[in-house]
């Protein structure tokens, strides 16, 4: 079956692309082990020269892979160049950091000399989503090439061009043939790969199904696996917090992307006394937002990805609402070419529905109500997922519950969620484990080696 590029504004195939043959993927392994010999012996001043390259590659042209994240995926314009222009920083970030990040670790024992070195660990398949095209492939492509392994991509199947151009990136930035591959094939092929004795590692951003599977496949095979899943992230309100900043970030928070983030506040938990009032503020807000062609600088929501998602997500929220919810915005896909869904807000959700206990990959946000700050962590914590949540309160002493109460990979003070190069990034539960970004990324596909010297 081929591999095809189809625009979500306007569902026009862009382009057709015949999967990778077995000999094909089988010579690529190949490559990139025999790149990996090469590449682990680079000193760090080589390695960051490419990714400081990369880095200019990445700014110079933004405006082509913007378009590129565009019309393939769908996303606003002005985000996909910031997405561009952030890869840009990653890059420069590891090529800034990644020496001292990995260098020897002198300890003191009983040895006239001790000490933790840091070593790659050989070719890591990195099978990545749709959502942010370049932006995930990046942040573990920075870090992974810096510390010496070399990087096999399995994209999402409809970004096959986005693929195919972070490959480019690379070849053009100067990496040695094989360092960085994209493989263009199906999601069923992916356990062979993770099988395969020449990959070493497997790190996967998605859905919980694809993480719980490729997490078993690597099991089998005792190999190291970085899991970033989904989440259904909690945006908490005590009546301290200044409300309108509060409401005004949580329709970015919700609708960036198209509402197409792992890390897109989901479920927006507010204090009874000031429930009303953000209520307002907030539905008021998502109704205003100016939907239509991504290309157009001015859109704020954008086409959902596929017609597949769209669908999903106007079942769960058909089923919400079956089970009790109150529509107060939207709730419905719009009639009009392309994948487009109204921005949507659910209040009064009900325990055990969609809007309550799944991810909604799309603009739809629901609206609960607590009494008291613990009853509030409790909501906040009564789910399977644990990614990232935002916080909003001027009370020192509950934002220190808040930080330590919360469970996630992450807790946002009076701010959005969102990756930055310089900190850790990853979940607990149901959102997977491991890290990416900052030291904590890069030494994920490390070999922890210990030295003694007598």
């Amino acid at each position: 079956m081929s591999i095809e590029s189809i625009n979500p504004t306007s569902g026009a195939l862009l382009r057709r692309f015949e999967p990778h043959t077995p000999e094909e993927v089988d010579r690529r392994l190949d490559s990139a082990r025999a790149a990996f010999l090469g590449w682990r012996q680079t000193p760090f001043a080589e390695r960051t020269a490419y990714m400081k390259r990369a880095a200019e590659l990445l700014e110079t042209e933004k405006a082509r892979w913007g378009e590129l994240m565009t019309v393939e995926m769908g996303k606003p314009i002005g985000a996909a160049l910031a997405e561009a222009e952030k890869c840009a920083w990653v890059c420069r970030y590891y090529a800034e950091n990644a020496e001292g990040f990995l260098a020897d670790e002198p300890v003191q024992t009983d040895a006239s000399r001790s000490f933790v070195r840091y070593q790659p660990l050989g070719a890591v398949l990195a099978v990545m989503p749709w959502n942010f095209p370049f932006w995930q492939v990046f942040r573990f492509a920075a870090p992974a090439l810096m510390a010496g392994n070399v990087a096999l991509l399995k994209h999402a199947s409809n970004v096959p061009q986005c693929a195919l151009a972070i490959q480019e990136i690379f070849q053009h930035a100067g990496f040695p043939e094989g360092t960085f591959q994209t493989l263009l094939i199906g999601s069923s092929r992916v356990a062979a790969l993770v099988a395969d004795a020449r990959v070493r590692a497997v790190t996967l951003t998605g859905s919980e199904a694809a993480g719980v599977g490729i997490g078993r496949a690597a099991g089998a095979e005792l190999k190291k696996v970085v899991l970033e899943l989904g989440g259904s992230d909690p945006f908490l309100v005590l009546p301290s917090a200044n409300l309108e900043t509060a409401a005004t970030t949580a329709v970015k928070a919700r609708t960036i992307n198209n509402g197409q983030s792992c890390i897109a506040a989901k479920r927006f938990l507010v204090h009874q006394d000031v429930a009303a009032e953000f209520e307002g503020r907030f539905v008021e807000q998502m109704s205003t937002l100016k939907i239509g062609d991504p290309m157009d600088p001015s859109t704020e929501v954008g086409p959902l990805a596929t017609p597949a998602i769209r669908t999903e997500v106007h079942e769960q929220v058909r089923k919400t609402i079956a089970a009790g919810a109150r529509l107060l915005l939207g709730g419905r896909p719009l009639d009009r070419p392309g994948n487009f869904y109204a921005p949507t807000v659910l209040s009064d959700v009900p325990a055990g529905s969609p809007g309550a206990e799944e991810e909604i990959f799309g603009p739809v946000a629901s609206l609960f109500r607590f009494g008291s700050l613990e009853e509030g962590l409790a909501l906040a914590n009564a789910t399977r997922f644990g990614l990232g949540a935002s916080a909003w309160t001027n009370d020192p002493a509950e934002r220190e519950q808040l930080i330590s109460g919360i469970e996630a990979g992450a807790v946002f003070v009076n701010g959005m969620v969102k990756s930055d190069p310089r900190l850790p990034f990853g979940g607990v539960k149901r959102s997977g484990f491991g890290r990416e970004l900052s030291v904590h990324g890069i030494r994920e596909f490390v070999n922890v080696k210990t030295v003694w010297v007598a």
